[in-house]
Order: structure tokens, then C-alpha cells, then sequence
């Protein structure tokens, strides 16, 4: 017979607790590694001022400039590409902004039968029905993006900056909308419009002026969206296409004069 005593309940409890006590405590260690992580590499991604499309370095190289582990780098992508502002693509990397929905062959054939000024007509048909459709089923959470969205395009510090905030704001309208198809006619006009150029007619100035048309009219836009004022948010929307349009072709004019 042992004389070896046999752990009572409490020590058992003890035991069991301190066990769970250490799973929560690496639980909550992922946790932060991840959030941690995941603000280095929006930290990054801000410095680096990277154009949509760009692929992002190799992800050892990521970790070894973000000092993360890859684990938690991992994670850190999945968020961004959850939230569009990243896409992966398997063998060949990560990259910024959304992934195209139309394949860039079939962008490619479009673009050389088409022109900015087509371009712009689609858009102006297609855009003020995605307002429409978002200021009928926009959740909270949805308006909040296109807030913030609008807010971060006003704090732009460079063109480049601006314009990503500018498609993020347009798409994020499109998505508001609830509808699968309506989005893909979007991304496929949008990867359209990214092929035809106008070129780069700006001004001389490095940032968007204070008073950039654009900002009123993002503004106009999701606050008739936040109304649920369909008419409204259509006629902002078509009246921001048309500054957009009317600019473009006074700057493209003044360029070749």
C-alpha cells in the first residue's frame, strides 16, 4: 500500500487553474504580438508611400525590417487584406490596394479600345447608382469607413497619398451597396481607368490645395448617403464625377497648348 498521499481537490484546482491561467496569458501574448504587428506595418506601408499594385518586399525581409515574428506578421496581412487595403496572390506576393477583379489581359484589350473620355462616361453611369445603391443599405459601420476615408484624403500629405484615400472613398461606396456584380463592374471600370491615363496633370503643387474640389464633394456624397437621401446621394456623386471630368480636360487642354 502507498503511503504517497493523494493530491487533494483544492491543489487539483490550483493546478488546473494555473494551467489556464498560462493559456490565457500566451492567449493574450498572441493577441498583442498581432495588434502590435499590425500597427508596425501600417506604420511602414504609410513611409513607403507605395502606388497601388506595388508588391510589398518578401515576407522574411518584412519581418526583419518591422522586427516581428512571422506569425504575427501573417496575421497583420490578413487584417489589411481583409479590409481591402492589401491582396495576395499565390506565388507571386502581396500587394496594395484591391485585387482586380478583371484579369489584367482582359484590362489590357479593353484599355487599347478605349479612352479617358470613355472612361469618364462610364464612370458618370455607373458611380451615382452605386451612391444610390449605398444610401439604401450602408450599415453605420459602412459610413464610418467612408468618413474616414473622406478625412484621410483631406490629410493627405502627397498627390499619391490622396489618391489612394480617393479609391479607397469610391470603392467603399461601391461596397456599401450590397451588390456583388454592381462591385465587379466597378473594379473593372476602376482597373480600366487605372490603364488610361491622362497623364500626370497636376499642378505644381506637391499636395492637394485646401480648397481641392473634391473635398466638399466627399463630403456632400456620404452625407446624403448618411441620410439615406437616394436622389441626393446620386446627384453629389454625378456632380463630383463632372468636377473631376471638367478638370481633367481644362488640364489636358493647358498641357497641349
Amino acid at each position: 500500500m502507498s503511503n504517497s498521499a493523494s493530491p487533494s481537490p483544492a491543489s487539483l484546482d490550483f493546478a488546473a487553474g494555473g494551467g489556464e491561467d498560462r493559456q490565457a496569458g500566451h492567449a493574450a501574448d498572441e493577441r498583442d504580438g498581432g495588434r502590435s504587428a499590425l500597427v508596425q506595418l501600417r506604420a511602414f506601408l504609410a513611409q513607403q508611400d507605395y502606388a497601388a499594385n506595388s508588391r510589398l518586399p518578401p515576407e522574411r525581409d518584412l519581418c526583419e525590417s518591422l522586427g516581428v515574428s512571422r506569425g504575427d506578421l501573417r496575421k497583420a496581412l490578413a487584417v489589411l487584406e481583409e479590409q481591402g487595403e492589401l491582396w495576395r496572390h499565390v506565388g507571386k506576393g502581396t500587394f496594395t490596394g484591391t485585387r482586380p477583379v478583371a484579369e489584367i489581359d482582359s484590362v489590357a484589350v479593353i484599355a487599347k479600345q478605349t479612352n479617358p473620355a470613355e472612361v469618364m462616361r462610364a464612370r458618370l453611369v455607373i458611380e451615382p447608382e452605386l451612391a444610390r445603391e449605398a444610401a439604401l443599405h450602408a450599415t453605420a459601420e459602412d459610413i464610418a469607413t467612408l468618413r474616414h476615408c473622406a478625412e484621410n484624403s483631406r490629410l493627405a500629405e502627397t498627390w499619391r497619398h490622396y489618391e489612394n484615400w480617393d479609391n479607397r472613398l469610391h470603392r467603399a461606396i461601391a461596397e456599401a451597396g450590397g451588390n456583388a456584380l454592381l462591385l465587379a463592374v466597378f473594379d473593372t471600370i476602376n482597373a480600366v481607368r487605372r490603364t488610361v491615363v491622362w497623364g500626370r496633370l497636376r499642378s505644381e503643387q506637391t499636395v492637394p490645395p485646401p480648397d481641392h474640389h473634391s473635398f466638399a464633394d466627399h463630403d456632400a456624397i456620404v452625407d446624403a448617403i448618411e441620410d439615406r437621401n437616394l436622389v441626393a446621394a446620386a446627384n453629389a456623386m454625378r456632380r463630383h464625377l463632372q468636377h473631376v471630368q471638367d478638370r481633367l480636360i481644362a488640364r489636358h487642354h493647358d498641357a497641349a497648348s
